[in-house]
């Protein structure tokens, strides 16, 4: 198979990666369902040393109780994992787990600890919300741009998850990784995909003096006419001769025979 290449990314790599991603969840979420190891205790505990490896643990844990955790966060990972290894691949693997890091550290540092474990990849998702939103914003380039209200149109509600409406929701999780996504896009600001230069913006960066395109369409255009009216003239059968004649002629040597004939007489 070849893996076609586009200006932006593989369009193969944007679609196995997160498919294997998620697949991982849910081969976990099955173990887990099958087995009595109680898995949410790998999650994040925060502010205490037992919970400090669920900062690594979390994003692959989700809840046994309801199904729609794991399905709803793997719907949405899967489509906002490959916009960024298409549209930002040479630093995506480097955002993708910076967040993954970020948001379970900054959620073990500032949220409170009641007792209850802090699972699920949801954190990380609101993580690619962010970079991708601030990212397209920032690089005033017009197919990010796009990216950016594709993104805000979709997932414009999940704003509310980063607010403590719902008691089982680990809205931290959701703030933090937002928070972890807008500081990674303007850490890697001037990375991955730019707004392509025009030559004007070059060429003015190299104190390269801009071309006088005015007076050259002029220059062009007057010689255009002039060779217009000597085709012209060359039709009608007449051609306009001109001769140089100096204001003061050089004086010219006698002739000698014009001084005898003066002397005879």
């Amino acid at each position: 198979m070849q893996i076609r290449k586009h200006p932006f990314g593989s369009t193969l790599e944007a679609l196995i990666y997160p498919f294997l991603l998620v697949a991982l969840l849910w081969i976990i979420q099955w173990i887990d369902a099958l087995s009595s190891l109680d898995f949410y205790k790998w999650g994040l505990l925060p502010r205490s040393v037992e919970g400090l490896k669920g900062i690594l643990f979390m994003p692959l844990l989700h809840s046994q109780q309801d199904i729609h955790h794991v399905l709803n966060n793997s719907v949405t990972l899967y489509l906002m994992l490959a916009v960024l290894i298409y549209y930002y691949r040479d630093i995506a693997l480097k955002v993708f787990l910076l967040l993954w890091v970020m948001t379970g550290a900054l959620v073990w540092i500032y949220a409170e600890n009641h007792g209850s474990y802090h699972i699920g990849i949801s954190g990380v998702i609101y993580g690619l919300l962010g970079f991708l939103f601030t990212s397209g914003v920032l690089r005033r380039y017009l197919p990010l741009q796009a990216i950016s209200m594709f993104i805000i149109f979709i997932y414009g509600n999940m704003i509310w998850g980063i607010f403590p409406i719902r008691a089982n929701v680990s809205w931290e999780g959701h703030f933090m990784g937002l928070v972890a996504g807008v500081i990674l896009a303007f850490v890697y600001k001037r990375d991955a995909v730019q707004r392509p230069k025009y030559q004007y913006e070059i060429e003015k960066e190299l104190g390269i003096e801009p071309p006088d395109l005015e007076g050259q369409w002029i220059a062009r255009q007057q010689e255009l006419r002039r060779q217009q009216e000597e085709e012209q003239r060359r039709a009608a059968g007449y051609y306009i001769v001109y001769h140089y004649i100096p204001n003061n002629p050089e004086p010219t040597e006698e002739d000698p025979s014009m001084d005898e004939n003066d002397g005879q007489q």
